[in-house]
């Protein structure tokens, strides 16, 4: 039997261990931790959860026979496509349809591209009946819009009001709608040339709502009045080609901005416009008015006025006022008149201090015209009836650099040795196709080209060509020349000549 001393050790050893052993189920597993930081596993985990998150792009719908961006553009332009093309994604922008053989465009090709803002269709086969009145009309967002080489007979009714520019050249047009042009307050260019439009088929106000207008093209057309109620900010308008008779009285009084007007080959005569039809086109800067039946310049005319195309007429006469209000005038083209030296006022240039191109061949000028503005540079008088060049008639165009006086009736006696002597930077001079015998003295020396072929010449006198070292080509072909008829040592002042085979003739 134990005593009971060691009873007592014995349990107090017991509880010793049990304590311990609670205590080390207790402590955290430190090791254990650090071996889970180090598992491969995780580190794999950890990194897949790094990599960037990429959104999936929806491809580019797009026809099979068309190129598309990611822009918004299409273009199916010459494929010969003959309808409309379906599969198009509803965020086009630009839509290029031109060169092919569409005839019908729905309302339901359209509906689905709201965002187009260029839609082209010119040059296919659309007729009217292939485009639905309010088909346009969907297109809340179009601003460019290309009709242009179709078979339309009359315009759509209704467009987009955010149109800016439509372009419905070279079809068959005969009417345009109130409401085809109208109210588009953002409408810049409108372009209507090589239709068929008559007065009858324009409305009375065919641009009302649309005043930022600023380019209408109506040339190659049938009609016979100068539109009315034109916005005010055109600043360019082409009616060529039409049957204009008549100008209306104040036709043009609005369009102070207006710096381009072009009216040639129409039917308008002096009746047919006053001497108020320009006045109030201030910024006005191009004028034609060829090809017309004008028999005197017109009074009134622009004072801003830069170039003036009055050529191909029936002009005779030139007053000494038709010009006087055009101080800035500096191209004035007369050629192809029935014009006459002394038809034309002696005052008729005065004050024209900017002019520099004055064209009058192929008129009836029998002489050189008095008065001619005196800061001219280029001076064409060729194909007239001109015999005699007096010692005067030259004397005021100090500034002259070109002078074309061939094909006239010019012969050696009438053509004065002076004639030429004020002419000081005058370049080049053109006697050809007139009956010269001989080679004009007196010329400049300043002259760098010189034509005198298909004359008579049979000699070139002394000194005609001393001085002249400036001169790069001289034409004498088609004359009658020989060696022995040019004085010698001629070429050899000559030291700027470029020789060219067949130019001298002789």
């Amino acid at each position: 039997m134990a005593s009971p001393r060691r009873t007592s050790l014995l349990q107090g050893l017991t509880v010793l261990l049990l304590a311990w052993a609670l205590v080390h189920c207790q402590a955290p597993l430190e090791p254990q931790e650090e071996e889970e930081e180090d598992d491969p596993m995780e580190e794999t985990e950890i990194e897949t959860f790094l990599v960037p998150v990429v959104a999936k792009v929806e491809p580019v719908v797009c026809p099979g026979e068309c190129s598309c961006t990611e822009e918004g553009a299409v273009d199916c332009a010459g494929v010969d496509l003959i309808d409309f093309p379906s599969e198009l994604s509803e965020s086009t922008r630009i839509l290029s349809l031109q060169n092919n053989r569409i005839e019908i465009v729905t309302i339901e090709d359209l509906a689905r591209l709201q965002q187009l803002e260029t839609l082209n269709l010119q040059n296919n086969r659309l007729t009217t009946q292939g485009l639905e009145d309010e088909g346009f009309t969907v297109l809340e967002q179009l601003t460019y819009l290309y009709l242009a080489n179709n078979k339309l007979t009359t315009a759509p009714r209704h467009l987009p009001p955010s149109l800016v520019s439509a372009d419905f050249a070279a079809n068959s047009l005969t009417k345009i709608y109130p409401y085809t042009f109208g109210q588009k307050p953002g409408l810049k260019s409108v372009y209507l040339h090589n239709n068929k439009l008559t007065d009858a088929g324009l409305p009375e106000n065919m641009f009302n709502g649309s005043d930022s207008l600023e380019v209408l093209i109506m040339s190659s057309n049938f009609l016979r009045y100068v539109p009315r109620n034109l916005p005010s900010a055109l600043y360019r308008l082409h009616l060529k080609n039409n049957m204009l008779e008549k100008i209306p009285s104040g036709a043009f009084d609005s369009l102070t901005q207006l710096r381009e007007l072009y009216l040639q080959n129409n039917l308008l005569s002096n009746e047919g416009m006053d001497n108020e039809t320009f006045s109030q086109l201030t910024k006005l800067e191009y004028l034609d008015l060829s090809n017309n039946n004008l028999s005197v310049v017109p009074q009134g005319l622009p004072r801003g006025l830069i170039l003036l195309h009055l050529e191909k007429n029936n002009i005779r006469s030139i007053p000494g006022d038709a010009l006087i209000a055009c101080r800035n005038l500096e191209y004035l083209l007369l050629h192809n008149n029935q014009l006459r030296s002394r038809s034309i006022h002696q005052a008729a240039f005065h004050g024209l201090k900017k002019l520099h191109t004055l064209h009058m061949y192929n008129n009836q000028l029998e002489r050189v015209p008095r008065g001619l503005p005196r800061r001219a540079k280029t001076l064409m008088l060729l194909h007239n009836g001109i015999n005699e060049i007096g010692r005067n008639d030259l004397v005021m165009l100090y500034t002259l650099t070109e002078l074309n006086l061939s094909y006239n009736r010019l012969i050696s006696p009438k053509l004065h040795r002076e004639a030429f002597r004020k002419l000081r930077l005058l370049e080049t001079l053109d006697l050809s196709g007139n009956a010269l015998h001989s080679l004009p003295l007196g010329l400049p020396r300043s002259l760098q080209v010189l034509r005198v072929k298909d004359n008579q010449l049979t000699s070139i006198p002394e000194g005609a060509l001393q001085g002249m070292s400036k001169l790069r080509e001289i034409h004498l072909n088609h004359n009658q020349l020989k060696l022995n008829s040019i004085y010698q040592g001629a070429w050899m002042e000559l030291s700027a000549l470029t020789v060219r085979p067949g130019d001298w003739g002789v």
